[in-house]
């Protein structure tokens, strides 16, 4: 499957300069309001160190990651719901993305204009949620007439209309859906709300602040129980320059183990509930996506459709006890590859090999 996050945010709170370093491109990240006008997309390898250990294992001939699919939209403003700044037009692109990593500026920077002249994470929060909002409300006002129109003629789908009237009450008061997990929002994927997606707040902080525990303590009491992260894309910037034994001494000078990119990952991973797994051979090692609790057969089915289909059985072995062995013969010798059959649910540590049937 395809993971794609949009980077949302007010104008100036350094989206592009973050979507530059997480992607390794060099769009326009200016100081002024709306540089990006259009969405700019990077598609991004997800860092597995246990490719390149299977690379060498296997002698594979080439190595595939899972990817993240990046989304830098234009900064948006207060009205963009209603088209201040081209909101409309920037709103539309969140819609396709599986999550929303809202930027958040709270490092210090006079030089660094903000778009009302004050510098408040909180308000900053409130004003793209509130415009976030006003935009799923407008969409489901589409909706809501017609299906109600739909109802008087089909009474078995006047449940719907009572659903999507909840979830019209709770957009009206301000509320984001994110908040509440025990909405049913099953019958209304087609309608792509956006405050629906999970969401990831991603404080922009100085250099000196990324290791200031109590600062992100505060900032992350602003948005709990959402994921928090603390990035600074300054750093961002000045890592994604440097090869890996610097970048690892660059960050350890700031008490980091993790590059903000690595964390985000990690952090989407987590929040959309999803996981990879592994197939390794001579001619390719590479790893897949897939969503946690995901069977066999469901693993086998984002590598092909037919492969779910015909589904038969999966040999399986897990990475470390195979780097334990040294090899597939000798994890195969020590009884450590193991077949699993339709019930079974992926671990990410396996590695697996899918056998199938498809009659035409």
């Amino acid at each position: 499957m395809s993971l794609s996050i949009g980077i949302v945010g007010l104008p100036n709170v350094g989206k592009s300069t973050l979507f530059n370093a997480l992607t390794g491109s060099n769009i326009l990240a200016a100081n002024y309001p709306f540089a990006t006008i259009e969405p700019n997309s990077g598609i991004v390898p997800v860092p597995d160190e246990r490719l390149d250990v299977l690379k060498n294992l296997y002698s594979a001939q080439k190595v595939i990651p899972a990817t993240v699919n990046f989304v830098d939209i234009a900064g948006l403003v207060a009205g963009a719901s209603q088209g201040e700044g081209l909101g409309n037009q920037f709103l539309s692109h969140i819609r396709s993305t599986n999550a929303i990593v809202h930027v958040v500026r709270a490092f210090t920077d006079p030089n660094v204009i903000h778009v009302d002249d004050q510098h408040d994470p909180a308000k900053d929060i409130e004003t793209i949620n509130t415009e976030l909002v006003i935009a799923d409300l407008q969409t489901v006002d589409k909706r809501l007439p017609r299906l109600d129109k739909e109802a008087r003629a089909n009474p078995k789908i006047r449940p719907m209309v009572d659903q999507l009237t909840e979830i019209r009450q709770l957009l009206d008061s301000g509320t984001p859906l994110w908040t509440r997990s025990d909405i049913d929002l099953s019958e209304f994927g087609d309608l792509h709300l956006i405050t629906a997606k999970p969401v990831i707040y991603l404080f922009n902080v100085d250099e000196a602040d990324i290791a200031n525990e109590e600062l992100h303590k505060k900032l992350r009491a602003l948005v709990a129980p959402n994921q928090a992260l603390f990035v600074s894309a300054k750093l961002e910037s000045e890592l994604a320059g440097l090869d890996p034994e610097d970048r690892d001494e660059l960050l350890e000078s700031y008490g980091q183990h993790e590059s903000g990119f690595v964390q985000l990952v990690h952090a989407a991973y987590d929040t959309l509930g999803l996981q990879s797994y592994l197939t390794a051979g001579e001619k390719e090692v590479r790893a897949w996506t897939i969503r946690k609790g995901s069977t066999a057969p469901q693993a086998a089915g984002v590598i092909h459709g037919d492969f779910e289909k015909g589904f038969i059985a999966a040999s399986i072995v897990d990475y470390d006890d195979l780097v334990a062995a040294g090899s597939e013969q000798a994890a195969k010798a020590a009884g450590k590859i193991r077949t699993e059959g339709k019930d079974y649910v992926m671990q990410p540590g396996d590695i697996v090999e899918f056998r199938f049937n498809v009659t035409k």
